[in-house]
């Protein structure tokens, strides 16, 4: 099929590569503009827009699609379908209706569960148990078009947003190929959502990564999971802000915040009725660390008190 493919990070990476090594044309990549980032503020290219060129793929990078010359240079090349996966920008209608397969999304949740910015983050923050993928034909609305195929997986209790990502990006490439040949043969059969179970997955706030001590360690332990590898989930020990990466529930109760016991396999902290072991830490500008070296460097000891936030 001719493609044009919208999409700009990792995720959406995957997505394309999968199309290019499916053989399929694709005849315009669009993702969103250069960013600065690192030290020098150096602009950086999306991981879809380095793929798109290192396979010699054309690529445009508007602002904003709704400009009549953007609309041309897409209508130029005639795609058979818009593939869409976190692109980031708003797509106009005009844009949903240019091809006679029209616009297919895929969707890091089980929708209508978590519609919205950030799908993966909320599953395990809600401590869901399974997630998966869903390749949805788009419409006007936020991510409430019928559904073209929707498979689970399961969350484990070790997954964090940055393995949760890895096979859910996996799995989104695989399924909108087998997709893509199910439209061609003409057997597809679109389902509209359900009106029950929707929610929405907000965009991450920095402050949501702040361990607050007064929650069950099982919250702290998603809130832990969730925020690797960003922002990362912090707490403030003697006026120092601390990222935690790794943790796991532990029985026995105290003061949130109260270090009970130090020792090489972790900090164990009260949140209240239960604890938390903290194994792998990072203090600013350092690197991250198993707790028995991390505590070398800055010593914790029993007794002692993480900050609660604000």
């Amino acid at each position: 099929m001719r493609i044009v493919f919208a999409g700009t990070p990792e995720f959406a990476q995957r997505a394309l590569q999968a199309l290019v090594e499916a053989r399929h044309e694709v005849v315009l990549v669009l993702t969103q503009p250069d960013r600065k980032a690192g030290r020098g503020l150096r602009e950086v290219p999306s991981p879809v827009k380095a793929f798109a060129v290192e396979r010699q793929l054309p690529v445009l990078q508007p602002p904003k699609l709704g400009d009549a010359a953007v609309l041309d240079d897409l209508m130029a090349v005639h795609p058979d379908v818009l593939v869409v996966a976190a692109y980031g920008l708003i797509l106009p209608a005009t844009v949903l209706s240019l091809s006679p397969f029209g616009a297919l999304n895929i969707h890091a949740s089980l929708l209508p569960r978590w519609r919205g910015a950030a799908p993966i983050h909320r599953a395990i923050l809600a401590g869901d148990q399974e997630t998966g993928i869903s390749i949805m034909q788009m419409d006007a609305g936020l991510d409430t078009g019928p559904v073209l195929e929707r498979t689970t997986i399961a969350i484990s209790a070790n997954d964090t947003a940055g393995s949760l990502h890895d096979k859910l990006a996996a799995l989104g490439a695989d399924r909108l190929v087998h997709v893509l040949e199910e439209a061609q043969r003409g057997s597809l059969t679109p389902s509209p959502q359900s009106q029950e179970g929707v929610t929405y997955a907000q965009k991450i706030q920095k402050s949501e990564a702040a361990i607050d001590w007064r929650q069950p360690a099982v919250v702290l332990d998603r809130v832990v999971r969730a925020f690797n590898p960003a922002p990362g989930a912090h707490a403030n020990f003697s006026g120092t802000e601390i990222k935690v990466w790794s943790a796991h529930p532990t029985e026995g109760n105290g003061a949130p915040g109260l270090v009970k016991a130090v020792g090489p396999d972790g900090v164990v902290v009260s949140s209240g009725k239960s604890s938390l072991v903290l194994t792998q830490l990072q203090r600013p500008g350092g690197k991250r660390l198993p707790a028995r070296e991390f505590l070398r460097g800055f010593p914790i000891s029993a007794g002692s008190h993480f900050a609660l936030p604000a």
